[in-house]
C-alpha cells in the first residue's frame, strides 16, 4: 500500500513523503485495512521495529483532520515520552485545517500546567494521564484519540495496574474515544483487544529478518539449523561473540545480568575492538571520552567509561547519570560506538538496536525470592527484539549464551510462545490505591458500582466476581479505619485527607504513615535527619540500598550525631545505605566522594533526590492537613536542600538562577553569604572568583535582580 493513495488531506500525504515514508509495512497497511483511518478502534501486536510509530502519526493526522477534539499519547517512561516529542513535533509543520500543537507533560503528578490544554496532541506517562483524571480536568472530554504505547507493559507489577486504570476511565468517557494500543507479540493480544473494544491487528513482520540462536562451547546453533563456529577466547563467550560481529561490519548489544558485569564484559571487549576500528573512528571517540570527563565529576565508574569509549565500546545501567546515558546512546546509533554492554532496563528504555543481540545469561536476580531465576520468554522477547538495524543491516541476530543446554533453550526461549499477560490490579497496594482513586473523582459512589468499574478493568476480565468483591472490601476496610474515606449510609466520600492523598499521587499506607509520624513530631526543635529517614523508609521511595557490612559503623555514628533530629529512637538496623546517601547529599558530599564512600552512583543519587524531593513535598502537603504549620519552612528548606544538595546555610545564594551547590559554596568561601552580600559585592569582583567569571558574573547580576525585586 503505497502512502499517496491513503485517505489522507494532501498535506499529510506530502509531509509523510518529505519523511521518507512511500509504501506502508505490512502491520501499517494491516492496521489501514482494519479501520484505522476510519476512527475504528485497533490494538496493533508486532515485533519491535515493524513500523509502529507510523502508524500512531497516521491515526493522528486522520483524526485531526477531521476533528478538534484532542489527541492523547501515553508512554510507559519519559525517556520514551521525549523521544516521541521530537518526532510528533514535526507534525507541528503540517498545513492541516486545525493546527496541530505537540506539548508533553511527564512529572509533578500533584499539579495540572495551565498551558498544557492548549495543545491537541499531548503526550504524557501514563501516571501523569492517570494523575489528570484525578485532577477532572475538563478538556479530558474533548480527547477523541487514544494512542497508548507498549500495552504489554500492563502485565508489569509496578506499572501495570496505573496504565490499567487510565484504560479503563478513558473507555468509559462519553465521547468513546478511538484507541490504539500498541504492542510487542504477545499471546493473549485476542484478550487484551477484546477488553479495549479493538479490532487486533497482529502481524509478525520485521523490516529487518531476525534469527536466534544458542551458543555454547564456541559453536552457534541457529534456530533455522545453521550452526557456525566463533574464534574463542579469554575474553569469553559473550564477548567473542560480539566481537565477531563488529569484524563483520555490524553493531553489538551485549545484555548483563548486573551492572558490575555490563562494566565487566565492555571491558574485556575495549582492546579487541579497538583494533578494528578505522582512524576517522578514533578521533570522534576522543572528543566524546574528552566531552563524558569535562561533563562529570571523575569517579571511577565514569573514568573507566571515558577510558573504554575511546575504544569503541561502553556500558550502560542505571548508575550512570542522565549526561553520560544520552551521550553512550547518541554515539552507538551514529555507529562510533561498536559494542554497547548493557543491563536489561535498555530493552525497554529507549531505541538503540544493533545488528547482534547477546544474552550473556538467561537468569536475573530476584529481589522477591532472594535468588537468582530465569527470566521470562516476554522478556526475552523484548530483548532480542532489538537485532537488527533498519537501514543498516540486511538481517537481525539473537544468540544466548548457553552452558550444556542448547536445545533447551531453544525449545524454552526460541520456540516457545510468550506469557500472557496478567493483570496486576487486585494486588493490596494497587487496589487501595485505585479504589480510592475512583472514590475520590465519583463522591457518592455505592460499593456495588465501585465493584461495576472494577469488573471492567483486566483484572475484571481475568478474575472471578467473588475475588475482586473481596479484594475491594478490604481496600475499603483499610481506607475507612485510616479515615481517608466515609460511608454515609450506602455511598462512600474521600475525606480531605483521602483527597489529599490521591492527588499527591501516593499510596494510602504511605500517608497514613506520614500523617502519624507528623502528628507527633516534637515543636522544639528541628528534624531533618528524621524526615529523611521516615522518607527513606516507605514504600515508595527508589532506589532503595541496603547496607554493607562496612557500613553499619557509619550508620551507628551518623545516628549517635544527629539523635536529636530523629522522630523516634532508630538503630543502626533501621537504616539504608540510601539513607546515608540522602543525608551525604545535603552536607555537600561530592559525587565522587559517594562513589568511593557508600559505592552511590550519580544516576542513582539523581533519582533518589528526585524521589526524595517529591516525598518530602507529600510529606510538607500532608503536615499542612494535620495543622502542623510549625513544620511547613523546616520541610521547605529541606526540599531545597536535596534538590541542591547543600548545607542549610546555602539557601539564600540558590534562589539566584545559575548558583547551584559548586558556586554556592565558592561564594560563600568568599565572605559572600547571603543575597545582601552578593549584591554589594561589585560585578568585578564578582567575575575574579574561582568558577564565576565575567559571563557569570553578570548573569549572577542580572538574575539577582529578579529575585529581589
Amino acid at each position: 500500500m503505497k502512502i499517496e493513495k491513503l485517505d489522507l488531506p494532501e498535506p499529510a500525504i506530502e509531509f509523510l513523503k518529505s519523511q521518507g515514508f512511500e509504501k506502508l509495512y505490512p502491520p501499517q497497511a494491516d492496521s489501514v485495512k482494519s479501520g484505522l483511518l476510519g476512527e475504528q478502534s485497533i490494538l496493533v501486536s508486532a515485533p519491535t521495529a515493524s513500523g509502529k510509530t507510523l502508524i500512531a502519526m497516521l491515526a493522528m493526522l486522520s483524526y485531526l483532520s477531521k476533528n478538534k477534539g484532542k489527541v492523547i499519547y501515553l508512554s510507559p517512561l519519559r525517556a520514551l515520552a521525549a523521544e516521541k516529542l521530537s518526532e510528533f513535533k514535526k507534525l507541528e509543520k503540517i498545513p492541516l485545517g486545525n493546527k496541530i500543537k505537540v506539548g508533553i507533560s511527564t512529572g509533578d503528578f500533584e499539579s495540572l500546567e495551565k498551558n498544557l490544554e492548549k495543545n491537541n496532541v499531548l503526550i504524557l506517562t501514563n501516571e501523569k494521564m492517570d494523575s489528570v483524571i484525578r485532577h477532572g480536568a475538563e478538556w479530558i472530554e474533548e480527547i477523541g484519540l487514544v494512542i497508548t504505547d507498549e500495552v504489554h507493559l500492563i502485565g508489569d507489577e509496578s506499572r501495570g495496574p496505573t496504565l490499567e486504570m487510565v484504560l479503563t476511565q478513558l473507555k468509559r468517557l462519553d465521547t468513546k474515544p478511538q484507541i490504539v494500543g500498541l504492542s510487542a507479540t504477545i499471546t493473549n493480544s485476542d484478550e487484551i483487544a477484546d477488553w479495549l473494544d479493538c479490532k487486533l491487528v497482529k502481524n509478525d513482520w520485521r523490516p529487518v529478518p531476525l534469527s536466534e540462536g544458542v551458543c555454547d562451547a564456541g559453536e552457534v546453533t541457529m534456530s533455522n539449523g545453521k550452526t557456525f563456529e566463533i574464534e574463542r577466547s579469554l575474553r569469553g563467550t559473550p564477548i567473542d561473540l560480539g566481537v565477531q560481529s563488529v569484524q563483520q561490519g555490524g553493531q553489538s548489544l551485549v545484555f548483563a545480568e548486573t551492572r558490575t558485569r555490563s562494566k565487566s564484559l565492555a571491558t574485556k571487549a575495549a582492546d579487541a575492538v579497538s583494533q578494528i576500528l578505522e582512524k576517522k573512528d578514533l578521533t570522534e571517540l576522543e572528543k566524546t571520552s574528552k566531552k563524558i570527563l569535562s561533563q562529570n565529576e571523575h569517579t571511577d565508574l565514569v573514568k573507566t567509561l571515558a577510558l573504554l569509549v575511546k575504544k569503541g565500546v561502553a556500558f550502560h545501567h542505571a548508575g550512570l547519570n542522565q549526561k553520560c546515558r544520552e551521550t553512550i546512546e547518541t554515539e552507538f546509533r551514529k555507529g562510533t560506538i561498536k559494542l554497547l554492554s548493557s543491563t536489561p532496563t535498555l530493552a525497554a528504555g529507549v531505541n538503540l538496536p544493533a545488528r547482534r543481540v547477546v544474552i550473556s545469561n538467561v537468569n536475573r536476580y530476584n529481589a522477591k525470592v532472594g535468588a537468582n531465576r530465569p527470566i521470562s520468554i516476554l522478556e526475552y522477547k523484548q530483548l532480542c527484539g532489538r537485532a537488527g538495524r533498519p537501514q543498516y543491516d540486511d538481517y537481525g541476530e539473537s544468540i544466548i549464551v548457553g552452558n550444556g543446554n542448547t536445545e533447551d533453550l531453544i525449545d524454552h526461549y526460541i520456540n516457545g510462545e510468550p506469557e500472557p499477560i496478567v493483570s496486576k490490579i487486585t494486588d493490596d497496594k494497587s487496589l487501595r490505591t485505585h479504589v480510592l482513586s475512583v472514590i475520590v473523582t465519583n463522591p457518592g459512589i455505592k460499593k456495588d458500582e465501585i465493584l461495576e468499574f472494577f469488573l471492567q478493568t483486566l483484572g475484571g476480565l481475568q478474575s472471578r466476581k467473588p475475588t475482586i468483591k473481596f479484594a475491594i472490601d478490604i481496600s475499603l476496610r483499610f481506607l475507612s479505619s485510616e479515615y481517608l474515606i466515609v460511608k454515609k449510609g450506602e455511598r462512600y466520600a474521600a475525606t480531605e485527607f483521602g483527597k489529599k492523598t490521591s492527588m499527591l499521587y501516593i499510596d494510602p499506607l504511605t500517608a497514613t504513615y506520614f500523617r502519624d509520624a507528623v502528628e507527633n513530631v516534637s515543636q522544639d526543635r528541628s528534624h531533618p535527619f528524621g524526615f529523611l529517614h521516615l522518607i527513606s523508609n516507605c514504600e515508595e521511595f527508589f532506589p532503595k540500598f541496603s547496607l554493607r557490612n562496612k557500613d553499619y559503623e557509619s550508620a551507628s555514628l551518623l545516628i549517635e550525631n544527629n539523635s536529636s533530629e530523629l522522630l523516634e529512637p532508630i538503630s543502626e538496623y533501621d537504616c539504608s545505605r540510601s539513607l546515608l546517601a540522602l543525608h551525604a547529599w545535603i552536607t555537600e558530599s561530592s559525587e565522587l566522594s559517594l562513589s568511593d564512600s557508600l559505592g552511590i552512583e550519580s544516576g542513582d543519587m539523581h533519582r533518589m533526590a528526585e524521589t526524595a524531593n517529591w516525598l518530602s513535598y507529600c510529606l510538607r502537603e500532608i503536615s499542612k492537613h494535620v495543622e502542623r504549620a510549625d513544620l511547613l519552612e523546616e520541610l521547605d528548606n529541606l526540599r531545597k536542600r536535596i534538590v541542591y544538595g547543600i548545607r542549610e546555610e546555602l539557601l539564600d545564594l540558590v534562589r539566584v538562577k545559575g548558583i547551584g551547590r559548586v558556586r554556592a559554596r565558592i561564594l560563600y568561601k568568599h565572605g559572600i553569604k547571603n543575597l545582601n552580600d552578593l549584591a554589594k559585592t561589585p560585578v568585578d569582583k564578582l567575575a575574579e572568583i574561582d568558577k564565576i567569571g565575567s559571563t557569570i558574573a553578570d548573569n549572577i547580576k542580572s538574575e539577582l535582580r529578579k529575585v529581589r525585586y
